[in-house]
Parts: structure tokens; C-alpha cells; sequence
């Protein structure tokens, strides 16, 4: 359980070390100014780091929704395949077993949360007066 743990930690850290040039990324000298161009979304000194297509909360959310949905789905088969080495290896002890199937039902719950997600964003789409049917 140490190693899981200190696995997240090093995935949180990798993520904010890579992510930080985005975040603090200035062009020009008069400081940064967003959307500011002829135009178009995005345009302006500071460019979008998501790209010039996301210019609204919802493209945004589910870009994000997107991305998670992602990187979620191997974690979740590999989280699943290391539940059921716990269940083999448990050697007849019910509480390593019962640790097993805690670890296949957690990850199936916070599977199901992620792709809740998709159905959050819709929500919000019509909260917002976003795109719709």
C-alpha cells in the first residue's frame, strides 16, 4: 500500500513539474493578456494552452472529462488485474482476500465516478445555456 501511495505522489509531482512552463508561460512584454486579438478565441498575447478550438467552460470540461476518462482506463484494468493477484495469492487468509475484492469493488466505484463525469458536463452544458439539442 506504501508503494501505491508513493506511486500517486510521484504522478502528482511529474504532473505539476511538466504542467508548470504552461501555466507560467508569458510572451511579450506588457504582461499577459488573454483573448485580446482580432478576433478569434484565444488570440492575444498569452496563448491557449488547450488549444485555439476551447474557448467555453463546457469545451473545456469535456476536454478535461476526456483526458481523465483516458488515463483512467488502464489504471483501472491494471487496479482490477492487481485485485485479483491479492485474491490468488491470498492462500486461504479471509482478509487478505476480503482486501482483494475491497480493491476490484473500489475501482469500479471510482470508475463509474469518472465517467459520471460525462453525464456532469451535460448538466452543466444546459446550466450554462451551452450547446444542445
Amino acid at each position: 500500500m506504501k508503494l501505491f501511495g508513493l506511486f500517486i505522489v510521484s504522478l502528482v509531482v511529474f504532473a505539476l513539474v511538466f504542467s508548470a512552463p504552461l501555466a507560467f508561460a508569458q510572451v511579450g512584454t506588457g504582461g499577459p493578456t488573454v483573448g485580446t486579438g482580432s478576433g478569434g478565441c484565444g488570440e492575444g498575447l498569452l496563448p491557449n494552452p488547450l488549444g485555439g478550438e476551447t474557448c467555453t467552460i463546457p469545451e473545456l470540461l469535456e476536454r478535461i472529462v476526456g483526458f481523465l476518462v483516458l488515463i483512467a482506463s488502464p489504471i483501472a484494468a491494471g487496479m482490477i488485474i492487481y485485485g485479483a493477484f491479492q485474491i490468488l495469492f491470498a492462500a486461504g487468509d479471509p482478509e487478505k482476500f476480503k482486501i482483494g475484492k475491497r480493491t476490484i469493488l473500489y475501482t469500479i466505484v471510482a470508475y463509474a465516478i469518472i465517467f459520471i463525469g460525462w453525464g456532469i458536463v451535460s448538466i452543466i452544458e444546459d446550466v450554462l445555456g451551452g450547446g444542445g439539442l
